[in-house]
């Protein structure tokens, strides 16, 4: 009974809407003029035209400035007969190109809703400040994520501003790289991704806080307001006293909602030493012979968010001297770099990866960055380069290092000049660094030391072996060091595919991954999960860290 009493008062609702929308069209037919719906309609409601008129003018004339474009302002108004409206209309005739819309009350009033933000967007330019002593604070509170739950749930101002504030602080003192506004049917969810993975950080947002929260966020990014079924993109930053953080905005309609995820690029995050990326010694020692030649290029390949264009930076940043020039091309640029020329794709105005990079070689460049190689042109173009007396830095998406063989002739690629070319290939992945502070050592039991040590045995020559005699594994345990997580951290484990002779002369032979992987394992390379069993060996990572990224470790397979 009850449901039948909503669904009734839900019937009643709906067509008192239709027969009000029906009664505006009518009246803007009479008075020749347009009629919009302005709730169902997108209409890009833009604040510095409703800014013209103080809200309780608007809200008396029943009349609302919707858009500036040049010298046309959209207006529109309930009845623009009256005598109020009319006087309204009449100065901003004065300036403008009138161009006026008839709308019921309903849709005027969701425009009016927009004066909400006017006072708070004023002094919006695309940054937001947030109190260096109050991330202090917050740094000091924050240990784990439920203690950022509690802050949030704790603060009960209106102001959207300031529980943004909240929001921003907290994802930093986690030093998370990214937070993901998430509405659902029933709770609204604010997760946070910490060394590579989700936890959630609240999950209680009320609609009317969350749908505040996004409106907050959409005007620091720049974007449209009453959008809601289309994906937009946008930035701002976070200005300290130190350094600035640029903020990725992301936005996409969902069942419940808007979803956000806001990208958190902090300075401080990006390690640039070559050093401190994770190398093992024999694989430092050969990336520095290759990195040091005049030409060539050198390819990371691995999926997004493993690290590649870190390690980029960290060539770059290598080789960077004042006698040289460095140009890149990439989407987006993460991080600025002193001393290097910085481009960035623009879709809309023909700066592609192939065309700026075409653009790139003509401003007489020693070396070159290209965010990825996506096409035949931009793969062509690089090679070319790379043979012509260019050091060339690329990334590509493959599962492991010799993959980018077959994936670049099926790009179309030519195997002449793709061995001639490619210097070295690296696969990347990026794990948790268990916590010095927590981590236990696991009781390990004959035979997997066993395993262990036939798994040693069987690596190529080029790995100091010695300094593997002394083993063990560690696991994960939580303390307020690092979050309750366990971890604290990544770092890097890799796989180094070296383009020697042997493997140029067999790829002129369009060899299969088999033939490539046992010429590459004749030659010394390490294999991207033995890399990180030794460094599960060394107390750096979790077993369970390397399974979750290279798959089940299997100790026979590994002896070979």
């Amino acid at each position: 009974m009850l449901q039948q009493s909503k669904e009734l008062e839900e019937n009643v609702r709906r067509e008192h809407r239709k027969a009000e929308e029906r009664d505006a069209e009518r009246r803007a037919a009479q008075l020749g003029l347009p009629y919009l719906n302005l709730v169902s309609t997108k209409i890009p409601t833009e604040l510095k035209a409703m800014e013209l008129l103080k809200e309780e003018d608007a809200r008396r004339t029943l009349v609302v400035p919707l858009q500036i474009m040049r010298k046309k302002l959209t207006v529109a108004a309930f009845n623009p007969t009256t005598p109020d409206a009319q006087a309204v209309i009449s100065e901003f005739k004065k300036k403008y190109e009138v161009q006026l819309l008839v709308c019921s009350l309903t849709s005027l009033d969701h425009a009016l809703s927009y004066y909400q933000y006017i006072n708070e967007t004023k002094d919006i330019s695309g940054s937001v400040e947030i109190n260096e002593d109050n991330i202090r604070a917050l740094q000091e509170k924050i240990k784990v994520l439920n203690d950022l739950s509690k802050e949030i749930a704790a603060f009960k101002s209106p102001y959207t501003s300031q529980i943004l504030e909240i929001v921003l602080a907290g994802a930093l003192a986690m030093k998370a790289s990214d937070a993901h506004l998430e509405p659902g049917e029933e709770v609204n969810t604010f997760r946070l991704r910490v060394d590579g993975l989700l936890h959630t950080a609240y999950e209680k947002f009320t609609p009317l806080v969350y749908k505040a929260l996004v409106t907050r966020i959409k005007l620091l990014s720049g974007l449209k307001l009453n959008i809601h079924n289309e994906a937009q993109d946008g930035r701002f930053t976070i200005k300290l006293k130190d350094r600035d953080i640029e903020v990725r905005t992301s936005v996409i309609p969902s069942e419940y909602g808007e979803t956000i995820v806001l990208r958190l690029l902090d300075p401080i995050s990006l390690k640039t030493e070559l050093t401190d990326l994770g190398w093992r010694p024999d694989d430092l020692r050969i990336v520095k012979e290759v990195v040091a030649e005049p030409n060539g290029l050198i390819l990371n390949t691995g999926p997004t968010g493993s690290g590649k264009t870190t390690t980029l930076y960290a060539f770059l940043k290598n080789v960077t001297k004042p006698e040289i020039k460095i140009i890149t091309i990439e989407d987006p640029i993460e991080y600025h770099l002193k001393g290097i020329s910085q481009t960035q794709v623009d879709v809309e105005a023909g700066y592609t990866f192939a065309s700026g990079l075409r653009s790139i070689l003509r401003q007489d460049p020693d070396i070159v960055l290209v965010g990825e190689v996506r096409d035949k042109e931009t793969a062509e173009i690089a090679l070319n380069a790379a043979l012509t007396g260019h050091l060339v830095f690329s990334t590509l998406h493959t599962n492991d290092a010799i993959g980018a063989i077959p994936r670049l002739l099926d790009l179309g690629a030519k195997a002449q000049i793709l061995g001639p070319a490619l210097a070295l290939v690296i696969a990347q992945r990026l794990v948790r660094v268990l916590c010095k502070e927590c981590r236990q050592e696991a009781i390990l039991d004959d035979e997997t030391k066993e395993n262990i040590r036939k798994f040693i045995a069987g690596l190529p020559d080029r790995v100091d072996k010695k300094t593997y005699e002394e083993f063990g594994m560690w696991k994960p345990k939580g303390c307020p060091s690092c979050g309750g997580l366990g971890y604290r951290g990544r770092t890097s484990i890799f796989e180094l595919f070296i383009v020697s002779e042997e493997i140029e002369n067999l790829i002129y032979k369009n060899p299969t991954e088999i033939e490539l992987k046992n010429q590459s394992r004749a030659q010394g390379m390490v294999w991207l999960q033995e890399d990180g069993i030794l460094k599960v060996l060394k107390g750096i990572t979790s077993v369970e860290e390397v399974e979750r990224l290279t798959g089940k470790i299997d100790w026979i397979k590994n002896r070979a």
